[in-house]
């Protein structure tokens, strides 16, 4: 019982440092940011307002078809928080802000 345990526990680990390495928001990403720009923030807000901007194009809701027609396109733009060239979420942005505050915190 205590082998597949075992087993089990070393699967886990490995499948989570797996979707680690997959997730950039967990990567060091401080060579591109250094300890004078970071501590330049005031917050995470702040963090997440002076990233770079990516902007995407979405397809328009039906909304958005019948009030500008056929032909519409919409885009939304948005933080680019772990510098990798794609819109980031909150949650993203906020792991990253957070790896950061751990590493220059110090």
């Amino acid at each position: 019982m205590n082998y597949i345990i075992t087993i089990l526990t070393i699967t886990l680990a490995f499948f989570s440092w797996c979707s680690n390495a997959k997730n950039p928001a967990l990567g060091d990403i401080s060579h591109l940011i250094s300890k004078e720009v970071f501590v330049s923030y005031t917050d995470v807000a702040d963090f997440i307002e002076q990233s770079p901007k990516v902007t995407i194009t979405v397809l328009p809701s039906k909304a958005d078809i019948d009030e500008y027609g056929q032909q519409v396109a919409k885009s939304l733009t948005g933080s680019d928080c772990d510098r990798d060239g794609v819109m980031d979420d909150n949650k993203t942005c906020n792991a990253v802000f957070y790896k950061l505050w751990l590493k220059y915190a110090r």
